[in-house]
């Protein structure tokens, strides 16, 4: 289970790097706003940078989250 928990972390990094190079790569690229190819390369890097961040989030909540107790009487 340590190991998908790593690999969570992995691939979302590289998601996120790979999101944010791309993204760099389009705003650099912007100068014409006629240019559909750097608009489509801004929104999925901005959907790529998305993914790995939350791929990163949920691995921090797996991480450091205890199982819940959803039979304990006193819930509110």
């Amino acid at each position: 289970m340590a190991s998908l928990s790593i690999l969570y972390l992995i691939v979302g990094a590289i998601a996120l790097l790979a999101g944010l190079a791309t993204m760099a790569v389009a705003l650099r690229n912007r100068g014409d706003a006629n240019n559909p190819k750097a608009t489509a390369m801004l929104i999925g890097g901005m959907m790529a940078a998305t993914f790995g961040l939350l791929m990163c989030a949920f691995w921090i909540a797996f991480a450091t989250g205890g199982p819940a107790n959803l039979n304990a009487e006193n819930v509110q």
